[in-house]
């Protein structure tokens, strides 16, 4: 099914949420190590072509961040829970339910 997805120009927006999905059913489904290069190529879309969009980069960010602490890359993971937790509190607040999640 992914294969139909691919001849759909990157800017594509439903190509993107097509990645997100994938990657997330391959995580929910303990294939973390093949998620991780969906949800980054996810994540590089979304910076590449929606970069207004910051709901959705945080949340292409979490699931990552997720995916690499399920690898065992805490480092890396926690650098992107900081940054994400920086955005929201920049943007919502210190004491908004996205914050303190």
């Amino acid at each position: 099914a992914w294969k139909m997805y691919l001849g759909r120009p990157e800017t594509d927006t439903v190509r993107c949420n097509a990645m997100g999905v994938l990657g997330d059913a391959l995580f929910s489904n303990q294939r973390s190590a093949e998620a991780l290069p969906v949800l980054e190529a996810e994540l590089a879309l979304n910076l590449r072509y929606w970069s207004r969009n910051e709901e959705n980069i945080l949340s292409s960010q979490t699931n990552l961040s997720t995916c690499l602490g399920q690898l065992g890359r805490r480092d890396e993971a926690l650098v992107l829970i900081r940054g994400i937790h920086a955005r929201r509190v920049a943007t919502l607040g210190d004491s908004h339910a996205r914050t303190i999640q």
